[in-house]
């Protein structure tokens, strides 16, 4: 069965303005990102929005839930912004679906080369077919519980709690 794979934006698909120094959304770089790692998987992917977790409201959180509950595929991955990553996992884990969803994010924009995106949804990948139902976060190459993982914002680094 195919994957689903939905877009929110975040620091996986910021762009750079090299005149204004500017980070801003233009078009998820999803297909690039699959192509670059080679990987050969049924996949759907659907844009849901392009904004910085910070501006994720609450009504945001409600579009990506009803999307998951909606779609067939029983496996997902959602990129999102780092900073509210886990706000937006727990929402989805107490909806209770029968879904094995696996949220990812980057810390660098996958644009500037040097990026975390490109290693983090590739262990996503891996993880959304291995992983029982439930809410993960895959980020710096390990897999978390929704509600035991947290952002450690001096180091940039999820950690277990």
């Amino acid at each position: 069965m195919a994957i689903r794979i939905f877009i929110t934006g975040g620091t996986f698909d910021k762009e750079y303005n090299e005149i204004t120094g500017e980070l801003f959304f233009k078009d998820t770089h999803m297909r690039e990102i699959l192509e670059l790692g080679r990987a050969h998987i049924d996949v759907n992917i659907r844009t849901l929005m392009m904004i910085d977790s910070l501006d994720m409201t609450d009504a945001d959180r409600k579009i990506i839930l009803e999307n998951c509950k909606q779609v067939v595929e029983e496996r997902i991955i959602i990129t999102h912004g780092t900073d509210t990553m886990t706000k937006t996992a727990k929402w989805l884990a107490e909806a209770n679906m029968e879904k094995t969803i696996v949220l990812t994010g980057a810390m660098i924009p996958f644009k500037f080369g040097t990026s975390d995106g490109l290693f983090n949804m590739g262990s996503a990948l891996g993880f959304v077919q291995s992983l029982p139902q439930g809410v993960y976060i895959a980020m710096n190459g390990r897999c978390f519980d929704f509600d035991k993982v947290q952002k450690n914002k001096k180091t940039g680094i999820f950690e277990e709690i």
